[in-house]
C-alpha cells in the first residue's frame, strides 16, 4: 500500500532534493549540544489540536492507530527544544497519520534544572494522565529560563497537588527519566531535539538530529513509506542519512 495522498501530493523530486540537502544541513548544525550558550524564544502552545493518547511512560500525542510515530528525544532546558517542541506537538496535531512520542534526555550541562522539570512532567502525568503531562511539557517550556536556568522559583504551575508534591519526592519520577536517558544513549544518541521516525507498517527507523523542518519530516515520511515497495532492499541504519535516495 503506498502512502495516502496527503502526503505525496505535496511535493515533486526536485522539492524532495532540495529538501534532503536541508536535511544534512540540519544534521551539520541543528543538535543543540551541551557547550552551546544560544537561547530561543518560545512560541505560543495554546492551538495546540493533536489528540491525546491515554498512555503512561513514554508518553504519546496524536491518534493511537497512527502509521508514524516521531519519538522526540527532548531537554527542557535545551533552547532549541524550547522553541522547536512546541512547534512539533502542533505539527502532529496538523499531520494525518502521525503520533509524537516523549523520550527524555537531559543533558549533563543543564542539569540538575532538566531532570527537575522531568520529574515535574512525569509527576504530572503520574496524577493527571497524558493529557496533563503534555500540559506540563507545554507550561515548562513557556516558564523556563533555559540552559540550565531553570523555572524561577516564585512560579509554581496550576494543579500542584498534594499527590503531585508526593510524587515528587518520591524516587518513581527520577527512575523514568533516568531509564530513559541511559536507552538514548545506549541509541548512541547525545544531542536534543533528536527526532526518530518509526514506520509501524515497514519497521524501517529513520533518525533526524536537530529541529527538523516541516518539509524534511514530510520527506522523511515519503521515504520511509517507500521502502516497503521494495523490501529486497536492507534496511537503512537510522543514522547514515547519506544512504537516502538523491
Amino acid at each position: 500500500m503506498s502512502l495516502v495522498p496527503f502526503y505525496r501530493g505535496r511535493r515533486h523530486n526536485l522539492v524532495l532534493a532540495s529538501v534532503l540537502a536541508g536535511l544534512l544541513f540540519s544534521v551539520a548544525i541543528g543538535a543543540y549540544w551541551v557547550s552551546s550558550e544560544r537561547r530561543t524564544a518560545t512560541p505560543s502552545t495554546s492551538e495546540q489540536t493533536a489528540v491525546v493518547i491515554a498512555s503512561g511512560p513514554p508518553w504519546a500525542l496524536g491518534p493511537e492507530t497512527a502509521r508514524f510515530t516521531l519519538v522526540a528525544y527532548a531537554d527542557f532546558e535545551c533552547p532549541y527544544c524550547q522553541s522547536y517542541l512546541p512547534h512539533l506537538m502542533r505539527w502532529v496535531g496538523e499531520t494525518q497519520d502521525v503520533a509524537l512520542q516523549w523520550h527524555h534526555l537531559p543533558l549533563p550541562g543543564h542539569e540538575p534544572a532538566a531532570s527537575q522539570a522531568a520529574q515535574l512532567a512525569e509527576c504530572f502525568g503520574e496524577e493527571g494522565g497524558a493529557a496533563a503531562f503534555w500540559q506540563a511539557v507545554t507550561w515548562v517550556y513557556e516558564h523556563t529560563r533555559g540552559d540550565g536556568q531553570g523555572v524561577p522559583q516564585d512560579t509554581t504551575p496550576a494543579g500542584m497537588t498534594p499527590a503531585v508534591q508526593a510524587c515528587l519526592v518520591s524516587e518513581r519520577p527520577a527512575a523514568i527519566v533516568r531509564a530513559q536517558a541511559e536507552q538514548a544513549a545506549s541509541a548512541g544518541i547525545h544531542a536534543t531535539p533528536t527526532v526518530q521516525v518509526q514506520d509501524r507498517d515497514t519497521g524501517q527507523v529513520l533518525t533526524l538530529s536537530g529541529p527538523a523542518e516541516d518539509d524534511v519530516l514530510l520527506s522523511a515520511l515519503d521515504w520511509l513509506a517507500s521502502q516497503e515497495r521494495h523490501t529486497e532492499q536492507p534496511e537503512m541504519p537510522a543514522d547514515e542519512l547519506g544512504d537516502m535516495p538523491k
